[in-house]
């Protein structure tokens, strides 16, 4: 049986999730949420274009409502447009083909009644098909100007991670709303891949910490969407790597970056010899230059708004370079636990 609370409610969250041809995977999202246990938020579904939108099957329920675009906008864009307008204190950003335990939105409020002055909050992500293998633990950053997911494919037992994190994965994120507004939310220029790294930086620049939730929990098919996309993943993630470094990395450490970036992508430029990943990531690479121009434009208002310090920047990223290998976090000196939310009770259906 489905929650619903009236406009006099006071709905803590906006869940959004962004839809491309995955009709299926939306209306198990929209199941998952139906049946959590906190019901205080509402939900905008935001379709780019779908050949099937006609099969997503909206509930009769006031908290969600469906904005059908034209064309699509990509999943930054389309996650602005499911923001624009909301008065609620949290921005939630859900993938299609994230399912949520009942209790995950009301781990991800206890968490943040307990810390105040957290930002941004991410979630355990689990393979859907073996929930006993990690899809992320929360985005780690390093110095080379390259991303992961961690504990990527590895084996763990609950309890699982609950402390600081570089950002969330935006597959299953928390972001208060004041700070995305205030970076002005995705970067649209992006598209899609990387943009949640990129948004976690920008806010992270300000002075928002970003901590994991360990028992907020998703089950996530990953790359469901656009793994049928071919070489979609490589040319976007090359380029807008690039764009996330040239535009946040403060100066002092940027040559580094630079230097460390550019022998990491023409080693996997070599490695990818001889397949279609080679095309990918040369295109991945001319586009980022050709978009310089307008991301160093951007970088002079990011470090202009700058409040995190030279050190604590140094902090927030991964210096070992073995971590971009074992898709680790830094070490528990560099990372502290956080304060633990209480516990929440769930009650069986």
């Amino acid at each position: 049986m489905s929650h619903s609370i009236d406009d006099t409610d006071d709905r803590h969250s906006r869940i959004i999730i962004v839809s491309f041809n995955c009709a299926d995977f939306v209306n198990r999202v929209i199941g998952c949420l139906l049946d959590q246990t906190d019901p205080a938020f509402e939900v905008v579904i935001v379709d780019n274009a779908s050949k099937d939108v006609d099969g997503i099957m909206l509930p009769d329920d006031p908290r969600f409502r469906m904005i059908r675009l034209d064309r699509n906008v990509g999943f930054a864009a389309a996650n602005n447009i499911g923001a624009a307008g909301a008065r609620v204190p949290w921005i939630v950003t859900l993938n299609p083909d994230a399912f949520p335990r009942r209790d995950w939105m009301e781990r991800l409020q206890a968490a943040a009644r307990a810390q105040p002055d957290v930002a941004m909050f991410g979630s355990t992500q689990l393979f859907s098909h073996d929930p006993r293998m990690v899809d992320g633990e929360g985005d780690q950053y390093s110095i080379f100007g390259f991303a992961w997911r961690v504990n990527y494919r590895r084996v763990l037992k609950p309890p699982y991670y609950s402390g600081d994190v570089f950002s969330p994965c935006a597959a299953a994120a928390m972001y208060r709303r004041d700070q995305y507004e205030a970076v002005s939310g995705f970067d649209e220029d992006y598209f899609c891949y990387c943009e949640d790294v990129d948004l976690g930086f920008r806010i992270r620049l300000r002075g928002g910490p970003a901590v994991q939730v360990g028992d907020a929990v998703v089950e996530h098919v990953s790359s469901g969407v656009s793994k049928q996309y071919g070489t979609f993943a490589q040319y976007h993630g090359v380029r807008n790597l690039i764009w996330t470094m040239v535009k946040n990395m403060p100066l002092p450490l940027l040559p580094l970056a630079f230097a460390g970036h550019s022998l990491l992508v023409a080693y996997l430029a070599i490695r990818s010899l001889g397949s279609d990943r080679t095309g990918a990531i040369g295109r991945g690479i001319r586009d980022a230059l050709r978009g310089l121009p307008r991301m160093i434009a951007k970088r002079r208002a990011i470090q202009r708004d700058r409040r995190a310090s030279l050190a604590q920047v140094a902090r927030m990223i991964a210096w070992n370079p073995l971590l971009l290998k074992t898709r680790g976090r830094p070490s528990p000196d560099r990372s502290r636990r956080s304060e633990q939310a209480p516990a929440v009770r769930v009650e069986k259906a």
